[in-house]
């Protein structure tokens, strides 16, 4: 059985369980403006980027910030919760720092 036929039975498989039945636009044209007004090269280095998982370092940090500021609210320890605030400052610091050295490039 070749590698098309494998795909096609598990789309149809998939099809006839209902698994794309609540997708998110369906039965609405795609909006590939954007993908294609994007020079070739750069697509194909956001595909590489994307496709390893790969996020920028303003973007780890947002996500860092975000999770302290999580933990710090329900921390209940108090020597903790001045842990966590050392550590989100810093973080915080690290991320506009990052942030306007980003604006600079541009």
């Amino acid at each position: 059985m070749s590698l098309e036929n494998v795909i096609e039975e598990k789309i149809q498989e998939a099809m006839a369980k209902g698994e794309f039945d609540n997708l998110r636009g369906k039965g609405k044209p795609l909006d590939l403006s954007a993908y294609f007004s994007t020079p070739e090269e750069i697509r194909m280095a956001y595909a590489m980027l994307k496709s390893n998982e790969f996020v920028p370092k303003e973007v780890e940090l947002m996500r860092e910030v975000e999770g302290l500021r999580a933990e710090l609210h329900s921390a209940a320890d108090e020597d903790e919760k001045v842990r966590i605030k050392r550590l989100l400052h810093d973080r915080q610091l690290a991320l506009d720092i990052a942030l306007e050295h980003g604006r600079r490039r541009r």
